[in-house]
């Protein structure tokens, strides 16, 4: 049931007041339901706290309808040159960004780096300000099936294969749903837990994933079929993480070498064969944490550790967290994570007539009516 206390402790009271606004950028062919994964929360946010908490606008270059992958055509609000009063730009991907992205883009997205918006992407939308230069040496995240093209035309972005990733005032997320915990966590952050938990319970969304849940990517997808004796090792691998092979008997069954197989995992997965294995039973080791009422010493078990005490260790080490506090939500890392968003508020200039009007208004006036609309109070 979402509360009615009467004030969120939680909130950032320098973040009280006036709406934050989001410009979302449309590129040809993107993803309607990255789109509406980011949207949505915001929506839901206004409604539960009962007045406009963000404001967002859909622009595309020329301010001319967009087809998104599905086919459904998009009338934006605005063109990206629109003299609005954005504090967020978040760049829409989807199908094909290399031929999508344009120079004007790219001239327009480094503008609004210069005027200090914040840059974000949804899905394949990151491969447009990895194109700015806007990427560099930051986090970010893009749908797997882009990983390895994206690594190659710009080598200066830390790609992860995380779901999402914050880095300072970088937010850039994976496809489908991702954006959905991002956008919750960024709320969380902005207006503390209880709003975001409303949200999700509004959406029937069970669990928030944060920054630190991956992508399941197709190792085929990494390594094409150029290597079967991988692929077959680590699939034998995936499927014996209660009671784990030893290397030689890995080696053994796919006819190589144990040095062999020792220099096909540093070559191909950049890491030895017992550290990739040890990755792969710690992460089904925090899906099982996060999403089962096992304890902690049958996910050991079953994760084919000797102890809990080893467990416990390797996952601490790992994930930077120890298993019981995963279990009940506490991601304290011993200080403030350098992931964790510590954004500075930049307002931006006061909106003026010529904006557009924008849509989050309507929704938040129809949602009135709604029996749970303010049901989240924030500090005033």
């Amino acid at each position: 049931m979402i509360s009615n206390q009467a004030a969120n402790p939680a909130v950032n009271p320098k973040r009280v007041g006036e709406p934050q606004t989001l410009g979302f950028l449309l590129l040809d062919n993107f993803t309607l339901i990255s789109l509406a994964s980011a949207i949505e929360p915001l929506r839901m946010a206004n409604q539960l706290a009962g007045r406009e908490l963000y404001r967002w606008y859909t622009l595309t270059q020329d301010g001319l309808p967009v087809r998104a992958s599905d086919g459904v055509q998009v009338t934006p609000d605005a063109s990206m040159h629109a003299p609005l009063s954005l504090e967020w730009v978040v760049v829409c991907g989807g199908v094909g960004p290399q031929h999508s992205v344009t120079r004007e883009h790219v001239r327009w997205l480094q503008s609004q780096s210069r005027k200090l918006r914040r840059l974000g992407s949804v899905c394949t939308g990151s491969w447009a300000l990895g194109q700015a230069g806007l990427l560099d040496h930051y986090e970010a995240s893009i749908h797997w099936e882009c990983l390895a093209s994206m690594q190659e035309a710009f080598p200066n972005v830390i790609l992860t294969t995380y779901l999402f990733s914050i880095d300072r005032d970088r937010f850039t997320a994976s496809g489908g749903t991702a954006p959905l915990d991002m956008m919750l966590n960024l709320i969380t952050h902005d207006h503390g837990r209880e709003l975001s938990a409303g949200i999700s319970e509004m959406f029937i969304y069970e669990r928030v994933r944060n920054e630190h849940d991956q992508q399941r990517v197709p190792l085929k997808h990494v390594l094409g079929t150029t290597q079967p004796k991988l692929l077959e090792i680590v699939a034998l691998m995936e499927s014996n993480l209660e009671e784990p092979i030893e290397l030689d008997e890995l080696a053994c069954y796919v006819n190589v070498s144990r040095r062999q197989l020792e220099r096909l995992f540093q070559r191909y997965l950049l890491c030895s064969p017992s550290r990739y294995y040890l990755k792969l039973r710690l992460v089904r080791a925090r899906q099982l944490l996060k999403q089962t009422p096992l304890s902690i010493i049958e996910i050991a078990s079953v994760c084919g550790f000797v102890s809990t005490p080893h467990f416990s260790k390797c996952y601490r080490e790992y994930f930077g967290v120890p298993p019981r506090n995963e279990r009940l939500g506490s991601h304290d890392r011993q200080g403030n994570s350098s992931k964790s968003p510590p954004f500075i508020k930049r307002w931006g200039e006061a909106p003026t007539a010529n904006e557009p009007s924008s849509c989050a208004r309507q929704a938040l006036a129809n949602a009135q009516g709604e029996p749970t609309f303010a049901s989240v109070r924030l500090l005033s």
